[in-house]
């Protein structure tokens, strides 16, 4: 009967795929064929939740949670990324490396990895790859800032000479370490808009994980959605059968660096600015979780996010 349900039930392509989780305190296992997580409730009665893996992209685990081996066959079967987190979807320390359970398989495609081995052995190749990626971001960020309807109503805008400046700043650079310090320039000024118009002072300071002030739960916000993005990045990765240890920003030899680098074009464009507006807004997590989960569906990101690499490895190839 399991067979036949398998065969039956077709995983859907990862880039159509609706579901994102976010759990804690819960024991994920494989119960009657299913996927299905407990709360810890303390009561007689137990109640199971199912999680239909067939339409899930990633799985964050918070504390206090833990995970069957059964469960985690299954979905690595259904090639579902599990990812372990702190509180609220970011890492419980601000050092904390970056880590995915990514599905195993020998027929995962090969031809975009080695395209992107090759350009990644080559310093040229890799500086351009950088480039590619940091104009996409002013592109997107331009783009998706412009039709935002809660930016519009506070009179939020990308600055225009912040754009001029990174994009001059691009183009003429010749080491990994000059486009980070423009792109710093550019994340400040998004910071700055940002700021002014939800009308409180803020400086970005990862990991700290205080609600103390207005700023304090936009920085919680940041790690939270930051996580989100690095799940989208890491499924679309994944699927194109990508090493995650090949960056083109992040530096070479940071884990996970280019799970960060394809996270940053969700960052800038959609992560930003809910992080500030549910702040000003007095949004609780699982709000601001929500409606960024429900924005990245809108959007359709994870077919963004194939398509982007793909192009870029058609670009360098």
């Amino acid at each position: 009967m399991s067979q036949l349900r398998q065969e039956r039930s077709r995983p859907l392509m990862l880039s159509k795929r609706a579901c994102v989780f976010y759990l804690e305190k819960v024991r994920v296992i494989l119960k009657d064929d299913r996927i299905v997580y407990l709360t810890e409730n303390l009561q007689p009665i137990e109640y199971f939740y199912n999680i239909p893996e067939k339409n899930t992209a990633f799985l964050l685990l918070g504390k206090g949670s833990s995970l069957t081996d059964a469960a985690a066959r299954r979905l690595a079967e259904s090639n579902v990324m599990v990812g372990f987190c702190g509180s609220g979807g970011s890492p419980l320390f601000s050092s904390l490396d970056l880590t995915f359970l990514a599905p195993q398989s020998e027929y995962r495609p090969t031809e975009h990895m080695q395209i992107w081995m090759k350009a990644w052995l080559n310093d040229d190749a890799r500086l351009l790859m950088a480039k590619i990626l940091l104009l996409e971001r002013i592109t997107l960020v331009s783009e998706s800032w412009k039709k935002n309807q809660d930016l519009i109503q506070y009179g939020i805008r990308v600055d225009e000479n912040a754009v001029i400046s990174f994009r001059q700043a691009i183009d003429p650079a010749v080491t990994q370490q000059e486009l980070l310090a423009a792109e710093g320039r550019w994340a400040k000024s998004l910071y700055k808009q940002l700021a002014q118009g939800c009308n409180f002072q803020f400086t970005r300071d990862e990991g700290k994980n205080s609600h103390d002030s207005t700023a304090d739960i936009a920085n919680n916000y940041l790690d939270h959605g930051n996580y989100i993005a690095y799940g989208y990045a890491a499924v679309a990765l994944n699927g194109m059968g990508i090493s995650f240890a090949l960056p083109i920003l992040h530096g070479k030899t940071r884990r996970g660096g280019l799970v960060f680098d394809i996270a940053d074009l969700v960052k800038d464009a959609f992560v930003m600015p809910l992080a500030f507006v549910s702040a000003m807004r007095n949004h609780n997590q699982k709000e601001f979780r929500m409606q960024l989960i429900e924005t990245c569906q809108d959007q359709e990101l994870l077919d963004y996010m194939f398509g982007f690499i793909s192009e870029t490895c058609n670009k360098i190839k």
